[in-house]
């Protein structure tokens, strides 16, 4: 044995294909079935990895078995490095180009990520494409456990980007929209704020606080809305059947504001806006992620020459 080596050389690709799959499951049962053996012998694949790691890596609540901070620690690597030997016996296979993980916000996925992945595809079909979409600290959570590769959407907060990187696409306007033929159109936006509902941003959600800071800025700090969402389907569907009106990052609802369903209205003031782009762990590369990034930044690039244009 290696007396330098961090990790036991016992330690096999079958013991942390196991302990990847019960994290996800979060238990023994449904892991056993999927991989054809019995729960005992998962149980014992499981404890042979303890021992050779030397740290316990779940704690038992209730049914479910629940990662430990060491466990959780182990899981980020393992993920990292079991994609990592996909990716290269990926790339011994002719046509076979392995799997690309997304995570998209939603100020993207309506209309900028659906062109990025139609060019991808038909440069590069060999590479599937899986898509997460979310709020952002869900993305965030997978983006940092390895199961994204790569996440689209705003700039995350500088207390997030430890180990991160960000690749700056376009800016990109929060707006006040509501359905066309609404009678707050050519009103003061003070007056269409405190007459009609309001659908405002998640607390959670990275455009909070520059609406919160806005509506400060009119003497409407404390507003209570009657839904909070980034959702399309659930913002359009009670914008297009009431009156009313939602600030939302403009890209979720271009599509909308283009068919003439939905129309934006004045604010008078230009701060709420924000950087849209890439973001992924410092240490991930690979062919296919950067043939992505490279056709995101074109098509970012091409879109903002025409807007200016």
């Amino acid at each position: 044995m290696d007396n330098h080596a961090a990790m036991h050389p016992a330690v096999k690709l079958r013991h942390i294909r196991a302990f990847l799959d019960i994290a996800s499951e979060g238990g023994l049962t449904a892991v056993a079935r999927l991989q054809g053996i019995t729960q005992p012998a998962l149980s014992r694949t499981l404890a042979e990895l303890e021992t050779l790691l030397g740290q316990p890596l779940f704690l038992r609540q209730g049914r479910k078995l629940v990662l430990t901070e060491a466990g959780a620690l182990f899981r980020r690597h393992a993920m990292t490095a079991v994609q990592a030997l996909e990716a290269g016996a990926a790339a011994l296979r002719p046509g076979a180009g392995g799997i690309l993980r997304l995570g998209v916000l939603p100020t993207v996925a309506t209309r900028f990520m659906p062109r990025v992945m139609l060019r991808f595809r038909e440069l590069h079909p060999e590479t599937l494409l899986s898509v997460e979409t979310g709020p952002h600290f869900h993305l965030m959570r997978l983006l940092r456990e390895g199961s994204v590769d790569l996440m689209v959407g705003r700039l995350p907060g500088a207390s997030e980007m430890a180990g991160l990187s960000f690749d700056h696409l376009f800016e990109e306007e929060v707006i006040l929209t509501v359905r066309s033929g609404h009678p707050a159109i050519g009103r003061p936006v003070t007056e269409v704020l405190a007459r009609h509902p309001v659908i405002l941003p998640p607390a959670t959600a990275l455009i909070r606080p520059p609406v919160d800071a806005y509506l400060a800025s009119i003497g409407l700090s404390g507003l209570r809305p009657v839904v909070e969402t980034v959702s399309l389907a659930i913002g359009r569907g009670i914008c297009l059947n009431s009156d009313a009106v939602w600030f939302i990052s403009r890209g979720v609802v271009s599509h909308e504001i283009a068919r003439d369903e939905m129309v934006q209205l004045p604010t008078g003031r230009r701060f709420m806006s924000g950087a849209v782009g890439m973001t992924r762990r410092q240490a991930v590369s690979g062919a296919a992620l950067t043939a992505l990034e490279n056709i995101a930044r074109e098509i970012a690039r091409r879109e903002g020459s025409a807007q200016q244009g």
